[in-house]
């Protein structure tokens, strides 16, 4: 009889336990729910303010203080206005240094960059707190006045659509066909890039493994993109990239979420600074 006391006791002790897990299993989910509720809610808020002035002016008129007038005299694109009070993002996060807008994608964020952690944003959200879905960020491989051969943007791919999932849409190779440009705004100038190349590469750091100023080296590596064609990426074979241009590549998770590689979307800048 004690015997069977004592299973009775272990089986209602680990009841109590399993319980308990699932009731803090829940609670976590509904933490996170939330949490990436009012991020997804903070950063809709952000863009729309930042889009107010978007349906208010005309297409054609465009500030020389953007940088429209250096772009190259065969592109006709109009760079969009952005309603960007960056006194106001400076006291949401010091960090914060520039903004990215990509039409024909919900890409209308903020821009981070930790002083002493790369990955920090990658699990931080503009608030501090710890999960998804993370902020779109640079390292400090990269500068931050968009001046490098090759800056690299990160941002999450996830089930919500938010960050950096709506990338996949390019490949939509139909979609692809028309041009498409990656929108840079800075306190003080605007960069368009247009995009050329929406591709699965390896996932190999971009910035650590290959050497940009040595031309022989970037050359290669724009071949590598192009090569990429032989595996079903989009590639616009149509729009020149030289090893004298600057490129800015968008990386992400693929679909499948392979974990040997990511996808990327990568445009070269139309307006360099002069």
């Amino acid at each position: 009889m004690k015997q069977k006391k004592d299973y009775k006791k272990i089986w209602l002790a680990a009841g109590i336990v399993c319980a308990a897990a699932a009731v803090i299993a829940v609670c976590y989910i509904i933490n996170d729910t939330m949490r990436r509720r009012d991020t997804a809610s903070a950063y809709e808020e952000m863009a729309s303010e930042t889009n107010a002035v978007l349906d208010s002016i005309p297409e054609t008129e465009t500030g020389t203080e953007t940088g429209a007038e250096a772009l190259r005299p065969e592109i006709h694109v109009e760079i969009p206005e952005k309603n960007l009070d960056w006194e106001a993002l400076h006291e949401e996060s010091e960090d914060i240094y520039a903004w990215i807008y990509v039409p024909d994608t919900d890409i209308d964020y903020p821009v981070f960059q930790h002083p002493t952690d790369n990955s920090y944003y990658l699990n931080h959200n503009i608030d501090g707190t710890e999960g998804y879905p993370g902020c779109i960020y640079t390292e400090d491989y990269n500068a931050k006045d968009f001046s490098d051969t090759h800056t690299v943007l990160y941002g999450h791919n996830l089930k919500d659509g938010t960050m950096f999932t709506s990338l996949h849409n390019f490949e939509d190779s139909d979609l692809f066909e028309k041009d498409h440009y990656i929108f840079i705004y800075t306190e003080d100038y605007a960069f368009a890039y247009q995009i050329f190349a929406a591709y699965e590469y390896s996932k190999i750091h971009l910035l650590d493994n290959f050497d940009y100023s040595n031309q022989y080296v970037y050359e290669n590596y724009l071949k590598s993109i192009y090569d990429t064609e032989d595996q079903g990426a989009n590639i616009r074979l149509d729009i020149p990239v030289a090893a004298d241009d600057q490129i800015i590549t968008l990386s992400t998770c693929t679909a499948e979420h392979d974990a040997e590689q990511r996808y990327l979307v990568t445009g070269v800048l139309l307006n360099p600074r002069t």
